[in-house]
């Protein structure tokens, strides 16, 4: 399993989902800072991200994985508006990530997801 590696300091919503504790952030894949990279990773050292494409194909009812990635980003976005858990304005944060997906179009002001992992610092 290769994994990339990604580091920051953003924002960084936690939430619960199907029993997992999610993390959504983004990733600006330029020096523009647009956050055009949706980071929606698992906080888990043992896991790589793909039960949130099993979350999306089984729960979302999604089977094309542009779909499911858009589900995902759903689930992430209104974690976000709505406060669901723990909200991080600026943390400190080390993800590995699994899978890479180019949006055909804008989605959450998005053009890109990622999952994987993340390392964050202790919620308290």
């Amino acid at each position: 399993m290769s994994l990339t590696e990604l580091a920051g300091s953003s924002r960084v919503t936690v939430f619960p989902l199907e029993g997992l504790t999610v993390a959504y952030t983004t990733y600006s894949s330029d020096q523009r800072g647009l956050g055009d990279i949706g980071l929606v990773t698992i906080v888990d050292e043992l896991s790589d991200g793909d039960e949130l494409w099993r979350i999306a194909r089984d729960l979302g009812g999604r089977a094309q994985a542009s779909d499911q990635a858009r589900w995902i980003l759903t689930q992430a976005s209104r974690a976000r508006v709505v406060k669901t858990g723990a909200d991080l304005p600026t943390a400190n944060w080390t993800a590995y990530i699994r899978r890479r997906f180019v949006l055909a179009a804008l989605y959450a002001n998005h053009e890109v997801l990622m999952t994987g992992r993340i390392v964050l610092p202790r919620l308290e």
